[in-house]
């Protein structure tokens, strides 16, 4: 019995159109026409004589055999880019495409000044690098969505390589003159129930305050929800509320704006974060050396705390 042929193309497709949980996306994503898009996933069901995805009004969902289709797309794609990565290195030097999930405190504040020198240095590597929070991150990696990942906390990680990167520590921000700001160190109970500035729903540190106010029994009161550290610390200076900023961005900050920073005590404000890797030596090698710059970045760079 003849095996039929796979056609990359057609695997980063089904890949696309799995992630996105969505032909249309999936098919933008591969740079094809929703036609031309739905024809391939056709005949690579046809092929494999079984059907890969359950159509929906809303989108599309895996099939068990798509599913597992998905799992050795995954593989063979990481095999691919490692093969073309080491081949590479022989020739014209690193080439390849890194990417890249990380929390709100990594791609603010770390990453922008890492990634800057990697690639003025490595101009044949490019990266995708995109925020989540961090259980998604560690889920990513583990389903070989990204290559590398940043992330912060207690996180379930089971046969992944976590490596030290950097300490976050949260901080409370307030307006000038506010009641909390005379302290210097308070647990966050004790302002749960203030009005407060977070970044977008979409953001890492968002989803991190809700589930710490959930944790404890209840939800936070929003007044805003903004698009960066700026914008809410000027909200947070203008006394809209109060805010949580890691330590290292509310201190540059509060040179340009008038807020009062407190520590606080909980155990979790202060958070580990670490590189999350599958397995470094499945990477890449244009990868692996985006993480070995990445460590040696961080040792080479003063601490901004």
């Amino acid at each position: 019995m003849s095996l039929p042929r796979y056609d990359l193309t057609d695997l980063r497709l089904f890949m696309h159109v799995a992630e996105a949980g969505n032909l249309t996306r999936g098919a933008e994503r591969s740079h094809l026409s929703l036609g031309a898009a739905s024809l391939r996933i056709k005949n690579l069901e046809e092929t494999l004589g079984t059907p890969l995805l359950r159509r929906m009004s809303q989108g599309v969902e895996l099939t068990r055999a798509g599913e597992t289709l998905l799992e050795h797309a995954r593989t063979i794609q990481r095999q691919t880019e490692r093969l073309h990565g080491d081949l590479q290195a022989y020739s014209t030097g690193l080439k390849g495409r890194v990417r890249i999930f990380a929390n709100t405190t990594a791609i603010t504040e770390i990453l922008p000044a890492a990634l800057g020198a990697y690639l003025v240095h490595h101009p044949m590597v490019d990266v995708d690098l995109e925020e989540r929070l961090s259980p998604e991150i560690a889920r990513a990696v583990a389903d070989g969505v990204v290559d590398i990942g940043i992330l912060a906390g207690n996180v379930p990680a089971e046969g992944l390589e976590m490596i030290p990167y950097q300490r976050d520590r949260l901080v409370l921000a307030t307006p000038l003159g506010h009641a909390l700001a005379s302290f210097g160190e308070i647990a966050f109970a004790q302002a749960i129930a203030e009005n407060f500035v977070l970044l977008h729903a979409g953001s890492a540190i968002h989803g991190f305050a809700e589930q710490i106010a959930s944790d404890m029994g209840t939800s936070l009161s929003i007044r805003i929800r903004v698009s960066g550290f700026e914008a809410m610390c000027r909200m947070i200076e203008a006394g809209v509320g109060v805010g949580l900023i890691p330590e290292t961005v509310a201190r540059r900050l509060s040179k340009s704006h008038d807020i009062a920073l407190v520590s606080l005590s909980d155990d979790w404000a202060t958070r580990e974060l670490k590189i999350c890797l599958r397995d470094r030596n499945d990477l890449p090698v244009f990868a692996r050396d985006l993480v070995d710059f990445l460590i040696r970045h961080n040792a080479e760079t003063p601490s901004s705390a």
